[in-house]
């Protein structure tokens, strides 16, 4: 009888396993034949399908990208806050109405607009404001309401946003964005072995692109909300969060900039109606760039260019110096000895050929070197620029960084970077001739250049280009008696556990042209004190600090239109140098006052009341 009755049990339990593994292989491998999915998932699916939308239901709470500070520790980029996720629960699962009715007060939205949102998603999602990219940051009076709510889907999160709405030096930090033909570009080997995927974020440009490799980190950290096939919570299981486990991950990237003097010059720019240039601060001492600004400004969720945002860095792009060149052109000559300090000039505001004239009609008379200088006069240092040779004007060029990037960079393995990093990637070198002539006096110092091109090339005309971080390098040249160092903008780089990865140390620059003489060097800091005690900056002469520097003014067509790109130069305060700034103010209508000179002032006063 026993026997018999657990034959039966057997018997009963061998057909039931049967019946399991029948289903089973229905669901699996017959789709066709299993029951119907909710609507939205189409007339059928299958068990892979379903288990496809069960991952899918996840949010990336953190990218796992490195963040920039500045030099005092004060946060550049990243911030974490609370956040709301909506995860896309079937309506009838959400809960009652009147608790979504006081989610939606809490948002401040209509329970429509709410239902409506909710109802579009196709994946989780964070609630944002109409028209911002980023999360919602939720009050503290939205999180108490929150804690209060009993609603399937709806999560308080923290959140990691990279860019803060006040994000300053944009620019010269730079973007990501998601760009295949860069990444395949750049990441070829990493994208065929699976490392990497054509919808990974990349740097773009600024620092984001030039430590890209770095920054990208160990992964994001993200969380996940089970839902079954007809997307209702499956109860128990709650939220899985994933995360990289590392203690090296994500980097802290420390830059030379002053966050609270940045924030002050991109509100004075703003102010004082710079439309397009830029604003170059350098620590005299070790050539540290304490601030870059660049307008257009640059929006890192919007980047698209048009008149009011541009994502190219204008402290880095070379365009016509002007006056402040005859800084080198001085420089240049009395290196080769073709005059001194003595020697007085005539001026009657004609040159006599290539249609050269002074800016001062009547021209300024009789005036030493330093006057020259002092009063930027074009028949002095035309006629300086024709006593020297092609070669002559370009080893002083040269050596006082024009013609090279400026910005500091390694040219081997370094640390953890592998073969050539430059920290300021789209830094364009500038020049002091066409590129023709450039590469031939390389090869043939001996090659005579036409006395017209030497001419305007010596007041900073035709073809001489020059950089913002350039010119407010140069100035720390001349400060350093003719020693170039290379400004830098990242100081240190640390593992998230605090622990140094590298310090990348001021650096010297590599020695090109010949340097000029400490002499020389003296007899140009003279000049530029005179530029404004009784130049063509005295306008200037009256602030905090006592300043010194070099005006100028250069002509260009902006689409097909005459217009000039003002300039002013300089360090202060004159007895004891802290500061190098440069300041360009982009394609003014020709006749306009110096704007470059006023917010030089303007930049000075404020450096000095901090």
């Amino acid at each position: 009888m026993i026997r018999r009755r657990a034959a039966i049990v057997a018997i009963l339990l061998t057909v039931l396993m049967a019946g399991y593994m029948i289903r089973l292989a229905t669901l699996q491998l017959v789709p066709s034949l299993a029951q119907p999915a909710a609507p939205m998932l189409g007339k059928h699916t299958d068990w892979k399908q379903k288990a496809a939308i069960q991952r899918q239901r996840n949010l990336v709470l953190d990218s796992g990208r490195g963040d920039f500070i500045d030099r005092y520790g004060r946060a550049i980029t990243g911030e974490s806050y609370s956040a709301l996720a909506l995860f896309p629960v079937e309506s009838k699962a959400r809960g009652e109405a009147a608790e979504l009715r006081k989610l939606a007060k809490l948002l401040h939205v209509s329970y429509e607009q709410l239902v409506e949102k909710w109802d579009s998603l196709k994946g989780a999602d964070f609630w944002r404001e109409e028209g911002q990219k980023a999360p919602l940051s939720l009050s503290a009076n939205q999180l108490t309401g929150l804690a209060q709510l009993h609603i399937n889907g709806v999560k308080v999160l923290p959140y990691h946003n990279r860019y803060l709405p006040q994000l300053n030096a944009r620019q010269a930090i730079g973007f990501i964005s998601q760009h295949p033909e860069w990444l395949e570009q750049a990441y070829g080997a990493e994208l065929a072995s699976g490392k990497r995927k054509l919808t990974d974020e990349i740097g773009g440009a600024g620092l984001e692109k030039s430590l890209d490799t770095l920054l990208r980190g160990n992964g994001p950290t993200s969380v996940s909300f089970f839902l079954d096939g007809q997307r209702h919570p499956l109860q128990g299981l709650g939220l899985r969060v994933f995360q990289p486990d590392s203690v090296y991950y994500p980097l802290k990237v420390k830059t030379t900039l002053d966050l609270k003097l940045q924030q002050q010059l991109e509100l004075y720019a703003d102010a004082n109606g710079l439309k397009a240039g830029a604003i170059v601060v350098l620590d005299v001492q070790n050539a540290d760039i304490v601030s870059m600004v660049s307008r257009p400004q640059m929006n890192p969720q919007q980047l698209d260019r048009n008149e009011e945002t541009d994502w190219s860095n204008h402290a880095l792009h070379a365009v016509a110096p002007g006056s402040i060149f005859k800084l080198v052109t001085e420089a240049a000559a009395l290196e080769a000895g073709v005059t001194d300090e003595k020697e007085v000039f005539t001026c009657s505001g004609q040159y006599g050929k290539y249609g050269l004239t002074c800016w001062k009609q009547d021209g300024h008379g009789k005036l030493t070197l330093e006057e020259g200088l002092a009063q930027s006069c074009n028949i002095v240092f035309a006629t300086l620029a024709e006593r020297l040779s092609g070669y002559q004007l370009y080893q002083t060029a040269a050596a006082l960084g024009i013609g090279d990037p400026a910005g500091w960079h390694a040219e081997s393995a370094f640390g953890p970077f592998a073969g050539r990093l430059r920290l300021l990637g789209e830094e364009e070198s500038g020049q002091l001739f066409a590129t023709s002539i450039w590469q031939q006096l390389k090869d043939k110092p001996t090659l005579e250049v036409d006395g017209g091109i030497m001419a305007q090339s010596g007041i900073g005309q035709r073809d001489v280009r020059m950089t913002p971080l350039q010119a407010a390098n140069l100035v720390v040249t001349i400060l350093h008696g003719g020693q170039r160092l290379e400004p830098r903008i990242v100081s240190e780089i640390r593992y998230a556990n605090g622990q140094l990865m590298v310090e990348l140390k001021p650096m010297q620059a590599r020695q090109a042209g010949t340097p000029i003489h400490v002499r020389t060097a003296g007899t140009l800091l003279e000049g530029m004190k005179a530029v404004t005690q009784r130049g063509t900056g005295r306008s200037i002469r009256e602030g905090v600090w006592p300043i010194a520097g070099k005006s100028g003014t250069a002509q260009t067509l902006l689409n097909g239109k005459e217009r000039v790109h003002q300039w002013f130069i300089g360090y202060g305060p004159t007895n004891t140098p802290r500061y190098a700034v440069a300041v360009l103010a982009e394609n003014r209508s020709p006749g306009t006052s110096n704007q470059a000179t006023k917010l030089f002032r303007g930049v000075m006063d404020i450096i000095a009341e901090r």
